[in-house]
């Protein structure tokens, strides 16, 4: 918590008077601390993407707001999220991807769990040749498990284990997108790359929902899906961004195509979606692909994108989906000077936050709303405690 609360009385204004979120909200580490708490830990936060554990036995040590977490695959199938440590001493389990092959055994002591968590052995716990003890219960043991869903090809993850289920959270854009609730295929390692940026996380959010810098940063795109071929999606705290009317599929040299997916409606035969899903997953929907951006709040000016392209059937065209990776790498990469210029721009004492244009910005003024009722709704819970 700041030792300072900001004031946020000006960012739940109408959009109109609206201002955006002070400079501390970027800048301060106790404020960026605040908001890991109010905005990422209380919620549902993305943390990876299922493609990254794809078979059983499949584990991926990851660090997540200082945090260590393990993703795995178990031997049933299921993905899960652990935190990283034994409970024996707190070391940490596994430091590198790798399969587990029998059970996570910790290199200290040599506990070991299984993939479902459980604490399966404890070798001479209870002394040389003894491997249990009365005092060790191994059924109130097991790996420390963080709630987790998976939706869109991501990992969705509750840290407080205080949030509704991912489905009531989310209900409203997973009818909205439910043609697309279908197997999705990562495309593999050709289909992912990270872009490590300078800027605090939410900038890429506020980018990301709203079409008004097309023209200027993305000309090439804007060439053929124009700003005036744009919308607005809004739903207020729970989701914004922008859709398209205009959407162009990518091809081969002999005219050939990504599969589509099955049973689509018309809107998609040349439509396309492209939505921040708060507080950290940037989500694109086309009828031939889908696409998932996880942000990392690495400090409070560094962020890592983890970019992860999606596919209907498994058995891709390998030219093209490296194509595809690399047009979009092309499009993401013209957006890091905009959300770097905008974090050092925020090291200016006389900027208030900014204005919104009531006609271009009402995504992202969404997502400003929505953080500041999260941080109140977090400094009244507080406060009452």
């Amino acid at each position: 918590m700041p030792s300072t609360p900001t004031t946020l009385a000006d960012v739940r204004q109408p959009i109109e008077r609206a201002n955006g979120l002070p400079n501390a909200h970027y800048t301060d580490p106790g404020v960026f601390a605040e908001e890991n708490q109010a905005l990422i830990a209380d919620g549902w936060a993305g943390l990876a993407a299922e493609g990254d554990v794809p078979t059983p036995g499949d584990a991926v040590p990851l660090t997540f707001l200082g945090m260590p977490l393990l993703l795995l695959r178990d031997r049933a199938g299921t993905v899960r999220v652990f935190q990283n440590i034994c409970r024996h001493r707190g070391m940490i389990l596994v430091d590198a991807p790798r399969k587990i092959e029998g059970a996570i055994r910790c290199p200290y002591h040599s506990w070991c769990y299984s993939t479902q968590g459980r604490l399966v052995s404890t070798p001479h716990v209870g002394g040389p040749g003894q491997n249990i003890h009365a005092g060790i219960d191994r059924d109130t043991l097991g790996l420390i498990e963080v709630r987790s869903h998976v939706w869109m090809g991501v990992v969705w993850i509750n840290i407080s284990g205080t949030a509704v289920e991912f489905e009531e959270a989310h209900a409203d854009l997973m009818s909205r997108w439910a043609e697309f609730d279908k197997p999705l295929h990562h495309g593999g390692p050709d289909s992912t790359f990270r872009l490590d940026v300078t800027c605090n996380w939410k900038l890429a959010v506020e980018n990301y929902c709203e079409s008004y810098h097309l023209p200027w940063v993305h000309p090439g795109l804007n060439s053929y899906s124009r700003l005036e071929d744009h919308y607005h999606i809004e739903a207020p705290g729970r989701y914004s961004g922008q859709g398209t009317l205009v959407y162009r599929q990518l091809k081969a040299e002999d005219g050939s195509v990504f599969a589509d997916f099955d049973g689509l409606s018309d809107k998609w035969d040349t439509g396309a979606e492209y939505i921040a899903v708060y507080p950290n997953v940037l989500l694109g929907v086309h009828r031939d692909h889908a696409f998932a951006i996880i942000l990392v709040p690495e400090a409070q000016d560094r962020t890592s994108e983890h970019v992860h392209l999606l596919y209907p059937t498994p058995d891709t065209d390998p030219d093209l989906r490296a194509r595809n990776a690399a047009q979009w790498k092309l499009v993401f990469e013209e957006d890091v000077f905009v959300v770097e210029g905008m974090q050092r721009g925020r090291a200016a004492p006389g900027f208030d936050g900014g204005r919104f244009s009531p006609v271009m910005d009402g995504p992202t003024h969404l997502f400003h709303d929505w953080v500041a009722g999260r941080l109140e709704a977090h400094r009244g819970r507080l406060a009452a405690e």
